[in-house]
């Protein structure tokens, strides 16, 4: 099973583009903050990158900005790609199903 839940705030604006199939793509990154504190007392945050496609990805260019608090309901999904300089590179993305 491949599922997770995210609650945090966005990090940046939706960025908003359209497919080579004509649909709706999303990206955007999510602060997520650590259960526990630092040992300087400082609760870290991680950044995820988020990707909703469709009418998920109309909903968030048309009510989402940078530091909304949301939550995402979605998939984790590795993928890679060569680079300009002919290396491989690796992306982990969150693949959104549902945004509340």
């Amino acid at each position: 099973m491949n599922k997770v839940i995210l609650i945090g705030n966005l990090a940046n604006d939706p960025e908003v583009r359209t497919s080579q199939a004509g649909n709706s793509v999303c990206n955007f990154r999510l602060a997520v903050q650590r259960r526990m504190p630092n040992q300087q007392g400082v609760r870290e945050a991680d950044f995820f990158t988020i990707v909703a496609f469709r009418h998920t990805a109309d909903f968030c260019a048309r009510y989402l900005t940078k530091g909304t608090r949301i939550a995402v309901e979605g998939s984790i999904q590795n993928r890679s790609y060569d680079a300009q300089d002919g290396s491989k590179r690796y992306v982990t993305e969150i693949i959104a199903d549902n945004i509340e």
